[in-house]
C-alpha cells in the first residue's frame, strides 16, 4: 500500500529540485552573456586596463562558465551567495529586505484580487449566457489586453498627476505608518489587481460551470432548488480544488510579476532590485533574484497541488 499524500510529496519535490537545478544553470548563462563588462560597470570608463584586468580577477571573472557556475552553486548551498558587485555588501543581505517588501506588495494585491475574482465568478457563473456575465467577461478581455505597465501608467496619470488622489511613486520611508504604507501602495496594487483579476475570474466561472454539468448539480435543479443555492451549497464546496489552485497559482504570478510594476512606480521590492542589478551589471545580485523568484514559484505551485489534494477526499485514499 502506499498513500498518495507522500507519493506526491516526493514527486513533487523531486521535479521541484530538478526544476530549481535547471532554472539556475539557465539564469547563471543568462546573466553571463549579458553585454557590457561588470568590472567597467563598477569601476567606471576611466578605468586603466590593469585595474580591469585585477578587478576580473579577484571576482573571478577569468575563471571557466562551469567552475563560476560551481562555486556559486556550492556557496549557495551554505547560504552565501556573493557579494554584491554595486554596494559591496552580502547579496542575501541586500535580497531580504527587498524580497519582504515584494510579498507585502504582492499579498496585499491578493488580498483583494483574489476574493475580487471569485466573487465576480460566482456571479458570472449564476448568470451565465446573460447580459451581466458578457459584461464581466467584455470587461476582463479589456484587462487582460492591456499590457501591466500601461495600466500603471494610466493609474498614474488618472489617480496621482490628474486627481493628485495618491503618490505616482510608491516610495516608503523607514519607520512610515501604516496609512502611508497604504497610500504609497495603493496605486502598485491596484494595478496588480487588474492585472490577475480577470484571469482568475475566468478561471473560477470555468471550474464552478464545469461542475454545474454534474449529475448531482442536474438532480438539484430537478428537485426545483434555486440557481444561488445550487451554486452556494453545491457547486462552489465541489469547485473548492481548483479554486484553491488558482488562488496559489495567482499569488505566485503576483510575486514573480512584481518586476513591472515595480520598475514603474520605483517600489523597493526585489523586481526593481533585479532590473537596477541587470542596468549595473551586479551578476550575483541578478542571479540570486532569478533563482529565488523560481524558488517562489515552484513552492507556491506546490502548495497549490498539495492543497488540491487535501480538500479532495478521492485523492487522500491509499492505493494498493
Amino acid at each position: 500500500m502506499r498513500h498518495p499524500l507522500l507519493s506526491f510529496v516526493i514527486q513533487r519535490f523531486g521535479s521541484g529540485l530538478l526544476s530549481l537545478v535547471v532554472v539556475s544553470v539557465l539564469v547563471f548563462i543568462g546573466t553571463a552573456m549579458l553585454p557590457g563588462d561588470a568590472a567597467q560597470a563598477i569601476l567606471g570608463q576611466d578605468a586603466t586596463p590593469q585595474a580591469l584586468s585585477e578587478l576580473r580577477q579577484e571576482l573571478g571573472l577569468n575563471d571557466p562558465l562551469y567552475l563560476r557556475y560551481w562555486h556559486w552553486v556550492a556557496g549557495a548551498l551554505q547560504g552565501d551567495m556573493g557579494m554584491s558587485f554595486s554596494s559591496n555588501r552580502p547579496v542575501v543581505d541586500v535580497l531580504i529586505p527587498r524580497l519582504i517588501n515584494s510579498m507585502i506588495l504582492a499579498l496585499s494585491a491578493a488580498a483583494i484580487a483574489i476574493p475580487l475574482a471569485i466573487g465576480l465568478g460566482i456571479v458570472a457563473a449564476l448568470n451565465r449566457e446573460k447580459l451581466l456575465d458578457r459584461v464581466i467577461s467584455m470587461v476582463s478581455m479589456w484587462l487582460v489586453s492591456i499590457p501591466a505597465f500601461l495600466k500603471g501608467y494610466i493609474l498614474i496619470a488618472i489617480f496621482a498627476t490628474h486627481l493628485g488622489w495618491f503618490p505616482g511613486l510608491a516610495i516608503v520611508r523607514r519607520g512610515a505608518s501604516l496609512g502611508d504604507w497604504a497610500n504609497a501602495l495603493a496605486l502598485p496594487v491596484a494595478t496588480l489587481v487588474f492585472v490577475t483579476i480577470a484571469h482568475t475570474m475566468r478561471l473560477t466561472r470555468t471550474a464552478i460551470l464545469s461542475v454545474m454539468a454534474s449529475d448531482y448539480i442536474l438532480m438539484a435543479e430537478i428537485k426545483g432548488l434555486s440557481p444561488r443555492r445550487i451554486v452556494i451549497r453545491h457547486a462552489l464546496p465541489n469547485a473548492l480544488s481548483p479554486i484553491l489552485s488558482i488562488s496559489m497559482l495567482t499569488i505566485a504570478f503576483l510575486m514573480v510579476g512584481v518586476v513591472v510594476v515595480e520598475a514603474v512606480f520605483s517600489y523597493t521590492g526585489m523586481g526593481k532590485l533585479m532590473v537596477d542589478a541587470v542596468a549595473y551589471r551586479d551578476l550575483p545580485l541578478v542571479q540570486a533574484c532569478g533563482v529565488c523568484f523560481s524558488l517562489v514559484f515552484i513552492l507556491f505551485n506546490f502548495t497549490a497541488d498539495f492543497l488540491s489534494i487535501l480538500v479532495n477526499p478521492r485523492l487522500r485514499e491509499p492505493k494498493a
